[in-house]
């Protein structure tokens, strides 16, 4: 009987044709996809996925925000699109932005957390952690900024001299063409290092300009189509060459630079005596014998030092970057705010904060490139923390939302000329005039924790740099606005002439 039977089974295995097998494999596995990836009842609408995939190819990545416009056009304020197997919302307009970021704001409080940033910090640090690690994260690292200095004039002394520094180091180049990127990037970056490594860094340190460039590859690459691929296929892509791998490279090579630091810090660490951040977390985590019921230890210190140096570095000095591309192609406007100079500082001091309230019209451009500069053009993602009703759609607990801040600020029914450099926007009967529809540093709990700072160095660094050269194009050369889609939004590599005031 037992031979009998293994007899039927050889004979029927024999007669399957290996492309039955295949097809039937294959059409397993879509069935598995579809059941995977089947969205509930009441789900935003949005473009037809493909397997495995969703839409990732059909948004181009290389101007995604731009790419997501026609679909909200089509779709409406609530959009659904998946990127590999992973659903996603995109939310436009005011009233919905502020439900999901103020209102309703703990059902969106997560970060989601890709296989890609998993392999890099896992779920610590201050950016991608959520839960009691951001809590405690973010608590801590507000704290530590207030007591080194953030909203204190030491801060601002601080920035004015790291400003006198990169106008010395811009005047170098004597009006001569020049690429503005790492300088900008190494002075602002200094702010942050003095408050997190206690110490800046010269701009002919060669060691931390290949920091600079480590990290500028890697928010440029983190987004290329082979790290989604990535997300999809870890077990496969991980044995692969690719942008994914350098990815990773540069990343861990600045967590080997932070690790260098914090093993300088313990050295001579006296914890009755913080110096910067890097102190005070030592210091914090002698309070916790069992590491087990807190996030402070070693591998949250590095990662939550790494969010400081590159969120205090790439957006702020990405925005000055666009700051002066602007001064270049709208020159009319860079004569009104050298003249706004002229009038309330001179030629004679550095600029101050409390400058701020006398130059309306300075403040209105800074406001203005960071409208149109737009370099966070979806926001940070956030995560469904629990099934949700949003608009009358279900989003389910774990899908990404994406802010769409590029249709926020390109609103034509919010902004007279959306898709102009105007710093009228923000001034009305000659003052400077804030605006609701105005979100680049997000709202809510998870706004960006220095914000404060962000628009101290911005007004006090431009001003400074406008105070003492004239940008302009170089001569045979024609500037645009065309720009790099990485994790920021930035200017595209150009150069630029910094003419000195007489």
């Amino acid at each position: 009987m037992l031979g009998a039977a293994g007899t039927l089974v050889s004979a029927f295995w024999a007669a399957l044709h290996p492309g039955t097998l295949l097809l039937a494999a294959v059409s397993f596995l879509f069935f598995v996809d579809f059941i995977k990836t089947r969205r509930p009842k009441n789900y935003p609408p949005g473009p037809w996925r493909l397997p495995f995939v969703g839409n990732l190819f059909q948004v181009n990545f290389e101007r995604s925000h731009l790419a997501l416009q026609p679909f909200v056009k089509k779709y409406g304020n609530i959009l659904s699109l998946d990127f590999s197997n992973v659903p996603s919302v995109v939310i436009t307009g005011l009233p919905l932005i502020k439900e999901v970021l103020n209102h309703m704001e703990q059902n969106f409080v997560n970060r989601p957390v890709t296989l890609t940033r998993e392999h890099i910090s896992g779920k610590n640090g201050l950016i991608f952690s959520s839960g009691q690690t951001w809590k405690e994260q973010r608590r801590f690292a507000l704290m530590t900024l207030r007591n080194f200095g953030l909203g204190r004039k030491s801060l601002e002394q601080r920035i004015q001299e790291e400003a006198h520094y990169l106008v010395q180091a811009i005047g170098e180049e004597k009006g001569q063409p020049f690429d503005p990127h790492f300088k900008i990037n190494n002075a602002v970056s200094n702010i942050i290092c003095t408050v997190t490594f206690g110490e800046r860094f010269d701009y002919q340190d060669s060691q931390f300009q290949e920091m600079l460039k480590l990290l500028d590859e890697a928010i440029c690459l983190e987004t290329s189509r082979m790290c989604q691929l990535y997300n999809l296929f870890p077990w496969i892509m991980r044995y692969l060459p690719g942008p994914h791998q350098k990815v990773f490279e540069n990343w861990e090579n600045l967590k080997l630079f932070v690790s260098g630091k914090i093993d300088e810090h313990r050295r001579d660490w006296n914890p009755d005596e913080p110096r910067d951040f890097i102190d005070a977390f030592l210091t914090e985590m002698t309070k916790y014998p069992d590491k087990t019921t807190t996030s402070f230890n070693e591998e949250n210190l590095i990662c939550s030092t790494l969010d400081l140096f590159f969120a205090g570095t790439e957006t702020t000095s990405t925005t000055l970057r666009w700051a002066l591309l602007y001064m270049a192609l709208y020159p009319e406007v860079q004569e009104k705010v050298q003249a706004e100079i002229d009038r309330v500082i001179g030629q004679g001091r550095q600029p101050s904060l409390a400058d701020r309230e006398s130059m309306p019209y300075t403040n209105a451009v800074v406001h203005e490139v960071l409208r149109m500069g737009n370099i966070l053009p979806t926001n940070v993602p956030r995560a469904v923390a629990v099934d949700t009703t949003l608009s009358g759609y279900h989003l389910p607990k774990g899908t990404i939302v994406m802010i769409n801040l590029t249709g926020l600020h390109r609103d034509p029914k919010e902004w007279a000329t959306p898709d102009t450099f105007n710093p009228e926007h923000f001034l009305e009967n000659g003052q400077f005039k804030k605006r609701e529809s105005f979100l680049p540093f997000s709202m809510g709990k998870r706004a960006c924790l220095g914000e404060q700072l962000a628009r101290s160095e911005l007004f006090i660094f431009f001003t400074a740099l406008v105070q003492k050269f004239t940008f302009k194009p170089p001569v045979n050369e024609k500037l645009s606005l065309k720009f790099r889609m990485a994790i920021t939004l930035a200017p595209a590599s150009h150069r630029i002439c910094a003419v000195p005031r007489l």
